[in-house]
């Protein structure tokens, strides 16, 4: 059973890897053999360091993918130093918070771009590399609760991670020739610094951990197995799938 979920001598690029859900993910990763790139706006020690005491390779990437960014530039870079990108992670994200009637076309604009448009570049020039090498990749886009739920005082992470589910199924239908799947993880709600707001406002965290059945918020960790599977050899009949990790929130 371990050889199934084997990632050894595989090569995994996570974006928004320095903490919180992209740190444990790219953990997991790690863990299972894959040597990591992690892409972040700062840079990521912890996690370099945490990935290197699992015994794999690390090298950190430092883009602002708020910004116009080079992403061939990005593979580039990702194939000198370990050969090659066959597992792409979509994680980094924002979140802006207002009233629907005072939302600015900024904040509009800044989640859209971060969430949405940087996952389908960074995915279509990872696609590309994988196709171009006859590589059986691995491209997991990271969803929400809010790709299935509205939300509130947040319309454009809401549409961003709806968008996310859409995207995941397009690339799914046009990748699955080439044996690339394409799959996301749509996690419940996480204790992450996106989600500080909402455990510091005593009313929502009540009204939250109330209606989550496993009766906690959850933690990167709860993240390990989805991620592995959809990296995995394993998975390769596997695409376009959505799979939420939110402790029975969906089903409450």
């Amino acid at each position: 059973m371990n050889t199934l979920f084997d990632l050894t001598g595989k090569t995994a690029l996570v974006t928004g890897a320095r903490t919180g859900l992209g740190q444990g993910m790219a953990l997991a990763l790690a863990r299972a053999g894959a040597d990591i790139t992690a892409l972040g706006s700062s840079p990521m020690p912890e996690t370099a360091s945490l990935v290197r005491e699992a015994g794999r390779r690390f090298h950190s990437l430092i883009v602002d993918l708020s910004k116009p960014f080079d992403t061939s530039a990005i593979v580039t870079e990702v194939s000198a130093a370990f050969g090659g990108v066959d597992i792409l992670v979509n994680n980094a994200g924002i979140i802006r918070r207002s009233d629907l009637l005072d939302y600015s076309e900024q904040d509009w604009d800044s989640v859209l771009d971060v969430n949405l448009k940087a996952a389908f570049l960074l995915s279509q020039a990872v696609a590309r590399h994988m196709v171009s090498t006859s590589r059986k990749g691995r491209i997991i886009n990271v969803a929400s609760m809010l790709t299935f739920q509205g939300g509130i005082r947040v319309p454009a992470y809401a549409a961003s991670k709806h968008g996310i589910a859409g995207l995941t199924k397009a690339m799914a239908n046009e990748l699955a020739p080439h044996g690339i799947t394409v799959n996301a993880i749509a996690p419940g709600y996480m204790a992450t610094d996106n989600t500080e707001a909402l455990r510091n406002d005593p009313e929502r965290n009540a009204q939250i951990s109330a209606r989550i059945p496993m009766g906690r918020w959850g933690t990167p960790d709860d993240l390990a197995t989805a991620v592995i599977f959809f990296a995995a050899p394993a998975s390769g009949y596997v695409t376009g799938t959505v799979l939420p990790v939110d402790g029975g929130w969906l089903v409450r």
